[in-house]
Formats: C-alpha cells, sequence, structure tokens
C-alpha cells in the first residue's frame, strides 16, 4: 500500500531551508516519492498552525521510512536542524 509523508513546518531560517528543501527534494524522488501538495494555500481548522504543508505519496511505507533514513536525505536535514520547526508523520494510504 502507498504512504503519505505530512510535514508541517515554521521556516525560521530561509537560507538554510531552502538548501534542505533541494537536497531533499532529490532524496524523496530516489525513493519514488512524488508531492502531491507543497507549501499550497490551506485552512486551518484545528491545532497548531504552520504555514508551510507538503504532502509526498510513496510507494509505501517501507519506501517513505527508507527514504528518511537514507544518507541523502539524512545530509539535507542537516540545514533544517535549527532553520525550522516540523511536524513529519508517514502514514500508510487505505487499499
Amino acid at each position: 500500500m502507498s504512504a503519505l509523508w505530512i510535514a508541517h513546518v515554521t521556516v525560521t531560517d530561509p537560507d538554510n531551508y531552502g538548501k534542505y528543501a533541494k537536497l531533499a527534494t532529490g532524496a524523496i524522488a530516489d525513493h519514488g516519492g512524488v508531492f502531491i501538495a507543497r507549501n499550497g494555500a490551506y485552512e486551518q481548522l484545528e491545532g497548531r498552525e504552520r504555514a508551510r504543508n507538503v504532502v509526498a505519496r510513496f510507494p509505501s511505507l517501507q519506501a517513505a521510512h527508507d527514504c528518511y533514513y537514507s544518507d541523502t536525505y539524512q545530509a539535507a536535514l542537516k540545514y533544517a536542524e535549527g532553520a525550522a520547526e516540523r511536524d513529519l508523520v508517514i502514514v500508510e494510504e487505505l487499499e
């Protein structure tokens, strides 16, 4: 089953976060991930608001997991540390 990588982000350092995003985009694509929402219009209904919302679809929960722990993504993640407040979850889709 496919899985969604859902991130809610408040960027605090646009320069470093931009470096993260560029590298992360490649890592996500390398693992079969495709963006289905990326920083578009949104309506906050409940919970903590974060201005950047990203959803990527992966072929499986394992592919999303492997992406996160890949050397490429971990290298990208170093640029996000201290450059953003983030919540990230991967969720398996229904059949």
